[in-house]
C-alpha cells in the first residue's frame, strides 16, 4: 500500500485551505493503491491555520529537540507536528505500506526541501517533521515531484492530460 499526502489527493487541508491535486495520485487513488492522510490534521490542526516553518534545523533536529516548529505569530506548534508524525507512521505500520508520497516543501511532510524558517518564502535543502520520522523507521519516503518517474513501477502509469 501506498500512503499519500491528502492535499495531492485533492483535498483541501493546506494551511490556507487549497489543495494540490496531483494526477498520479488520483489514479493511486482511484485504482484503490493508495490511502491519502494528512499529518497535520492527525495532529490536531484545522483548516485554514497559520503557516508554520521548522526554526534552527529540519525534521530530525525537531524529533531530537533542537529545533522547533512555529507559526507565522509566533505559536510554538512542534508538539502538534511531532503528534501528527507519530499518527502518520502508526497509520504507515498499520498499512504496511511500502511507500509514501508527501507535499514537498511542508514543515511536516517535505522530503527534500523545506523552507528556511524566516517566513521570506526561500526553500532550503532539509526534510519535514513526518518524512524524517518515516525515514527513521525504515520507511520510504518521496515527493510528488518524483512519483511520476516511479508510476510505471508502481504498475500505475500516470493517466494521459487531456487534450487542450
Amino acid at each position: 500500500m501506498i500512503i499519500v499526502s491528502s492535499c495531492l489527493a485533492g483535498m483541501k487541508v493546506r494551511y490556507n485551505g487549497t489543495d494540490c491535486l496531483n494526477p498520479g495520485i488520483q489514479h493511486l487513488l482511484d485504482n484503490h493503491q493508495a490511502v491519502a492522510i494528512c499529518p497535520e490534521l492527525m495532529g490536531g490542526f484545522s483548516t485554514p491555520r497559520e503557516p508554520a516553518e521548522i526554526i534552527g534545523g529540519n525534521g530530525r533536529d525537531v524529533l531530537e529537540g533542537q529545533a522547533r516548529v512555529i507559526d507565522r505569530t509566533g505559536n510554538d506548534v512542534t508538539a502538534m507536528y511531532i503528534e501528527g508524525a507519530y499518527a502518520a507512521l502508526e497509520q504507515a505500520r498499520s498499512l504496511s505500506a511500502t511507500l509514501v508520497v508527501l507535499k514537498e516543501n511542508s514543515p511536516s511532510c517535505g522530503s527534500s526541501m523545506i523552507y528556511n524558517g524566516e517566513f521570506s518564502g526561500v526553500k532550503v535543502p532539509g526534510e519535514g517533521v513526518t518524512s524524517a520520522l518515516l525515514r527513521l523507521h525504515g520507511i520510504e519516503v518521496i515527493s510528488e515531484e518524483q512519483l511520476a518517474a516511479r508510476l510505471p513501477e508502481l504498475g500505475a502509469d500516470e493517466p494521459a492530460k487531456p487534450a487542450e
